[in-house]
């Protein structure tokens, strides 16, 4: 169930809303080759490019591969399933360490993230969405939101007090950069130059773009089943191909219905690995309280189609 919103929030809105809307949409070409953001993006983009200019190693693919999966996994199970929508509980350590991962992937602080997610959920595909491929297009939906504008590097701190609270959470979001940093060490440590290139940069830019797929492509390719939960004019969709690349995340339809819910594959054939890992960590005792719908509030959503 939507949370009410206090006065003191709905004046924060309006304040951002009033303060962003007669900036520039896009940073110039100057901000953008004086951004640190934009530098290390293209950078990342143009070294993993390299992979066709270093010795082949099925090695490196499989680390490659294991190093997207396990922070894919950080970033549905922890940035968006836990921390996003506390679709389920667990301790403060395992809670930690999923932000860590999370911020292995490069897509800035778990608290951040939350506070955008959280926005995007309010307004999703209306003119006050963040990441609409309606009102900005799909380039700007997939990434020109965060990285070729200024206008949303704050924190929404009035939609995350519950992350707020942890001193941990706080220093990490100061130092996002940190497991970044650490992985592609040890991807240099462990393979030198072949291994930096394939486990991490191949591997982050590949993830990156899966992930911001679920912004852009989610909301114009697919089917849908449910009424979206807080308005209609969401037109989330769930994409199979999407799903598969994203552990589970392609059920966006799912998602925007029942957003609380630690399983986005609803039907019996949604492949959805990032519900599989949470329920397994539910089995061994890590994580509890796994919010799933029942089937009468999913029927009770269902749209009935023509």
């Amino acid at each position: 169930m939507a949370r009410a919103v206090s006065s003191h929030e709905e004046s924060s809105v309006i304040q951002e809303k009033v303060s962003t809307e007669n900036d520039d949409k896009y940073l110039t070409v100057t901000e953008l080759l004086r951004s640190k953001s934009v530098v290390f993006f293209l950078g990342v983009h143009l070294l993993a490019l390299c992979v066709f200019f270093v010795p082949f190693s099925w090695r490196f693919v499989f680390l490659a591969l294991a190093s997207y999966c396990v922070r894919m996994l950080a970033i549905t199970a922890g940035y968006h399933r836990y921390f996003s929508h506390r679709s389920f509980r667990t301790s403060r350590w395992f809670q930690f360490i999923l932000a860590c991962l999370g911020c292995s992937a490069c897509q800035k602080g778990v608290l951040w993230w939350a506070s955008w997610h959280r926005h995007h959920h309010r307004y999703a595909d209306t003119e006050q969405d963040v990441h609409s491929p309606y009102y900005g297009g799909f380039l700007w939906s997939h990434m020109g939101w965060f990285l070729f504008s200024n206008k949303h590097t704050t924190i929404q701190w009035h939609l995350i007090p519950d992350l707020a609270v942890y001193k941990e959470l706080l220093w990490l979001e100061e130092h996002h950069y940190l497991p970044g940093a650490i992985l592609a060490l040890v991807s240099y440590l462990f393979g030198g130059f072949g291994g930096f290139i394939w486990i991490f940069c191949a591997s982050t830019v590949v993830l990156w773009h899966a992930t911001f797929t679920v912004n852009s492509l989610c909301h114009m390719f697919g089917y849908q089943n449910f009424l979206c939960e807080y308005h209609e004019s969401c037109n989330a969709r769930n994409n199979m191909i999407l799903a598969i690349l994203t552990l589970g995340e392609g059920w966006h339809n799912n998602h925007h219905s029942f957003m609380g819910s630690s399983k986005q594959g609803l039907e019996w054939w949604e492949i959805d690995f990032c519900y599989y890992f949470i329920r397994m960590m539910s089995i061994l005792g890590v994580v509890e309280s796994l919010r799933v719908p029942s089937v009468d509030q999913i029927e009770a959503r269902r749209l009935q189609h023509l």
